[in-house]
């Protein structure tokens, strides 16, 4: 199976040699757009680390393996180790150090039977990484090289053009972690594609509560949150940066809507908008479907009149519940806003449509009716 071209470049968080009692740098980790440690299996056993965190465990006995969630990658230099997690159904990444030519060929030979392939070299030299890039090109397994600070990943990016998928990134400097924050928020760009939907019923539903997100960073007039009452879709509410008569816009926040609803987060979950609290991080999407990650800076709930819009889209019945008022903006499918008491049926909107099922945001393969 060939590698998908194109993919954004993964960094790993590596704090294997990081103490967990250093919290100022686990919590600017688990509060930052890094969503991939790697982890030592004490480390993991005694830590805690959000939901939507991917792990990369090194392992060094079959008895850890067997005590690990299916979710969890496996490390090892171990290939015998490796084969036993893979057939317990864990993504796998092997680790070669690599001396000499001789090693070197025999890496790349062994590394397409793994998901990962984290390779070290004995001199600064681009030129291994350079042979491994070319001898995988054309396979399946990702390739990552550790590095410690942002030059020595942009380098990594850079080699042959087409460069590593990916970086095992290893520091306990906190300026250096923050300058890789900021460079993974600039590059954090990617795209969702987005369905017409066409409203189908629209009707006040009463009193209820409704949350505002207010962020950390700016939206644009063609920005906003993907929100939806079940996980086959969300619905694009608008930022609150379009015309309001009697107040000031606030550019970093989205009235979201019913406080039941699910927002769209990074890697594919979703999140309830009673579980956002400050730091949580949620996406936000432009009409071209581009996404970004934004922290969240507070969540705002009160008691509004609430407005029920439902539709279909791609086969999928969707709905959103919003605050029932003129000045809430829904995106329509043209890219142009809509003022949400002034939708009706045959309109319409943009979404985004989900596979369903859900447990705590993640997906997961089972069936699962939502109305």
């Amino acid at each position: 199976m060939e590698k998908e071209k194109g993919t954004r470049r993964e960094v790993w968080f590596d704090g294997r040699n990081l103490p967990i009692n250093r919290q100022e740098i686990w919590s600017l980790i688990n509060n930052s757009v890094i969503e991939k440690i790697i982890l030592t299996k004490p480390q993991w056993d005694e830590g805690h680390y959000p939901l939507k965190t991917r792990v990369m465990i090194e392992i060094s006995t079959r008895e850890e393996i067997d005590n690990l969630c299916i979710e969890t990658t496996v490390l090892s230099k171990d290939q015998d180790l490796l084969k036993y997690a893979q057939a317990k159904g864990h993504k796998t990444c092997v680790f070669f150090d690599i001396v000499g030519r001789t090693a070197l060929e025999s890496a790349w030979q062994d590394a397409e039977n793994y998901d990962y392939t984290l390779v070290d070299f004995d001199l600064p030299t681009n030129i291994p990484l350079e042979l491994i890039i070319a001898r995988l090109q054309q396979g399946k397994t990702s390739i990552l090289k550790p590095v410690s600070t942002l030059t020595d990943m942009e380098v990594c990016f850079g080699v042959m053009e087409q460069g590593s998928d990916g970086v095992t990134f290893a520091s306990t400097d906190i300026h250096e972690i923050i300058r890789v924050c900021d460079y993974l928020q600039k590059d954090n760009i990617a795209k969702l594609n987005l369905q017409p939907l066409t409203v189908t019923e629209v009707r006040h539903i009463g009193m209820g509560l409704r949350s505002c997100i207010d962020t950390t960073g700016i939206m644009t007039q063609d920005e906003g949150m993907l929100i939806g009452s079940t996980s086959q879709g969300g619905i694009f509410v608008c930022s609150e940066t379009h015309y309001l008569p009697y107040m000031n816009l606030r550019p970093f926040r989205v009235n979201a809507g019913a406080v039941h609803s699910y927002v769209w987060m990074p890697n594919n979950t979703a999140e309830y908008l009673t579980d956002l609290a400050a730091g949580s991080h949620v996406l936000c999407v432009n009409t071209q479907g581009e996404i970004r990650t934004l922290s969240v800076g507070r969540i705002k709930t009160e008691v509004r009149p609430l407005l029920l819009i439902k539709g279909e889209a791609a086969g999928r019945d969707i709905n959103v519940i919003v605050q029932d008022d003129w000045h809430i903006r829904i995106m329509g499918a043209e890219g142009k806003p809509k003022n949400a008491t002034l939708i009706k049926p045959g309109d319409q909107l943009l979404s985004f449509v989900g596979e369903p099922g859900r447990h705590v945001g993640i997906k997961v393969n089972e069936t699962i009716l939502e109305k």
